[in-house]
C-alpha cells in the first residue's frame, strides 16, 4: 500500500504540474517548449519524492524496486487512459502523447517513473546486487 500511497502523492503534483504547463508554460512558451518544461519537471518530482521517501516504502532490493516501478508506470496507464476514455476522448488523440510530437516526452517520463526508485535506492546505499540489508 505505501508505494501505491506515493503514487498518489505523485498524481497529484503531476495534476499540478499539468495546470501549471497549460496555464503559465504553454501562453508563454509555446506548446513544444512546454511539454519539454513540464516532461522535465514532473521527472524531477518524481524522482525527488521517490529518493526522500524510499526508506519509507522499503526499496532495499532490485526486484522491489523494479516492481514498484512497473507499479506506478500500470497505475499511471490505468488513470490516463481511464480518465481520457471517461472524459470522451479517443484512443487515437490519447495515444498521441507517445510519439514525441510538437516536443511530447511522456514516454521519457514513464521510462524515469519506472526507474526512479531502482536509482533512489541506488543513491541511498543499496547493494547492488539487490540484496535487502541485514539492520
Amino acid at each position: 500500500m505505501r508505494p501505491v500511497a506515493i503514487w498518489l502523492v505523485i498524481l497529484m503534483f503531476a495534476v499540478v504540474n499539468g495546470a501549471f504547463r497549460e496555464t503559465v508554460l504553454v501562453p508563454n512558451l509555446g506548446k513544444p517548449v512546454a511539454l519539454v518544461l513540464s516532461g522535465l519537471l514532473l521527472s524531477l518530482i518524481i524522482l525527488t519524492l521517490t529518493f526522500v521517501l524510499a526508506p519509507w516504502i522499503r526499496l532495499d532490493t532490485r526486484a522491489r524496486c523494479l516492481f514498484v516501478g512497473l507499479l506506478w508506470v500500470l497505475l499511471t496507464l490505468v488513470f490516463e487512459f481511464g480518465f481520457g476514455l471517461s472524459q470522451g476522448r479517443s484512443l487515437p488523440d490519447m495515444l498521441e502523447a507517445y510519439t514525441f510530437k510538437d516536443g511530447n516526452i511522456w514516454p521519457l517520463v514513464l521510462l524515469v517513473t519506472f526507474f526512479a526508485p531502482l536509482m533512489a535506492a541506488r543513491l541511498r546505499g543499496t547493494p547492488k546486487d539487490g540484496v535487502a540489508r541485514n539492520e
